[in-house]
């Protein structure tokens, strides 16, 4: 059973919308971003990353209801900086980029020097790990145990757990819905506040089938997800958005699909782009989600055991 605190409670409230859904922003990338914005074989620099996040999160963060950053390059910066409004939630990663180990037993680490501890203490609402994860490598039992590590963590210090979960095949022939359906049934139950998922099936596929993929995704997660972009093109994940709002999701957490082909380009014109195509995906984005269940509704139950009781705040 769930156990929905007052300070989880409230971390809902601030990263959702007043509708009660999730339209939040991805600008957490490092290693993958790092290589594309670079030149050639030379990677950005530490101030061209902290530049760009900081440019995406202006001009995006005022549509939505919450911003994931990363602790490297942006979290704090973006809030010196002023870039992040104070009415949207702050999500905080706590995964080191990339992955350990073979590419069919991939573990997850945690950057060093970071916690839990401090991405409460730096006022955010929620903490995001990512797990690179699929049920019969050999690593799932220890990408498990981190999952509850974390989940632990975050219970003690009674903040939000986002758990991102990216799937990879370890045998040909894997069906990339049903890798995503199963994954969430074994690592949602461990400790996971809102599951963050991949699209359940390729491509565009057929409507109908992808459709009951994220209906059984929704029973799989028994509480709310999101949807990730992955990157995708924006035309294809503005149908994927679609059909998860209408499948159960309760919102999005994306980013590149928005954002991408900012990468590349310079000065003024990066600024343009980020502010008008950019910035009418999001906004399309949410109206989409409008057809979404609020985490109200998928965590009723839940809310309702809920009890502030006389003297609360000596036993809180």
């Amino acid at each position: 059973m769930r156990e929905l605190t007052v300070g989880k409670t409230r971390g809902l409230q601030q990263i959702s919308n007043p509708q009660g859904i999730f339209t939040m922003l991805a600008v957490d990338q490092r290693g993958s971003l790092q290589k594309q914005l670079g030149t050639g074989d030379v990677a950005a620099s530490f101030d061209e990353m902290v530049t760009f996040k900081r440019q995406v999160t202006a001009a995006l963060a005022p549509y939505a209801s919450a911003v994931l950053l990363d602790p490297i390059f942006a979290a704090a910066q973006t809030i010196v900086g002023s870039d992040l409004p104070g009415r949207a939630g702050l999500l905080v990663s706590i995964e080191a980029t990339g992955y350990e180990g073979d590419a069919k037993a991939r573990r997850t680490g945690l950057v060093p020097g970071w916690s839990v501890e401090k991405i409460r203490r730096m006022g955010a609402q929620a903490v995001k790990l990512l797990l690179y994860y699929n049920p019969d490598a050999p690593t799932a039992a220890e990408q498990e145990r981190l999952c509850r590590q974390v989940a632990a963590e975050c219970q003690k210090h009674d903040i939000l757990f986002l758990m991102e979960c990216v799937t990879y095949p370890v045998r040909d022939g894997e069906d990339k819905g049903d890798l995503v359906i199963e994954s969430a049934k074994r690592l949602a139950p461990l400790g996971v506040d809102v599951y963050k998922a991949e699209f359940p099936g390729e491509g565009a596929g057929s409507p109908d089938r992808l459709l009951d993929n994220c209906n059984r995704l929704t029973n799989a997660v028994n509480g709310p997800w999101v949807l990730l972009s992955a990157g995708v093109d924006w035309e294809l994940f503005r149908a994927q958005a679609d059909i998860a709002m209408r499948g159960g999701a309760c919102g999005f957490l994306a980013g590149r699909a928005m954002w991408k082909e900012a990468i590349k380009l310079k000065g003024a014109a990066r600024e343009t782009f980020l502010r008008t195509t950019s910035a009418a995906r999001f906004q399309e984005l949410v109206t989409i989600a409008e057809q979404a269940m609020p985490w109200t509704k998928r965590l009723q139950a839940d809310l309702a055991r809920v009890k502030v009781t006389e003297g609360w705040h000596e036993r809180y």
